[in-house]
């Protein structure tokens, strides 16, 4: 069983570091020491992070981010243990988490149309498309989204 936590600014900086091959790159991220002074990703204070480890290993990380009346479910797999389903049992940990912080609200997430192991993943957790994709700006790029929800 994972165990989780509200993240330290130390696993902040290791997650920052943390480097995707191939297509997945666009998810490598700028140091911490920069997302704070732009109060961006993990220095955003309305972001939620929690660390998930498996033992002594730091296997993943959410944000939760609540909105008016839904929240936004963000997750990250460390590089090495993508594909070995740490995600799903993350994902799943996630909903009970935000349940518990944010009552009953709507749990959505935003998944690049392409990431296709993303998708099946938060499938095989309880989320399904909603709707068309639809084309959206983010600070990593441009892209064409899915909403997923339960």
């Amino acid at each position: 069983m994972l165990e989780y936590h509200v993240t330290t600014d130390v696993e902040k900086s290791i997650i920052s570091d943390w480097k995707y091959a191939g297509d997945y790159s666009i998810y490598n991220s700028i140091p911490y020491e920069e997302q704070l002074s732009n109060h961006s990703g993990f220095g955003n204070p309305c972001n939620n992070y929690y660390s998930f480890y498996d033992g002594t290993s730091l296997v993943g990380y959410i944000n939760l981010k609540e909105k008016e009346s839904d929240v936004v479910l963000g997750v990250g797999v460390h590089p090495d243990m993508c594909g070995k389903g740490y995600g799903q049992t993350i994902v799943k940990l996630a909903i009970e988490l935000s349940k518990v912080v944010f009552g009953e609200k709507t749990i959505y997430m935003e998944v690049r149309s392409w990431n296709t192991r993303a998708v099946k993943c938060y499938e095989k957790a309880g989320f399904h498309i909603i709707g068309e994709p639809y084309r959206k700006t983010t600070p990593i790029g441009e892209g064409l989204f899915y909403r997923m929800q339960i």
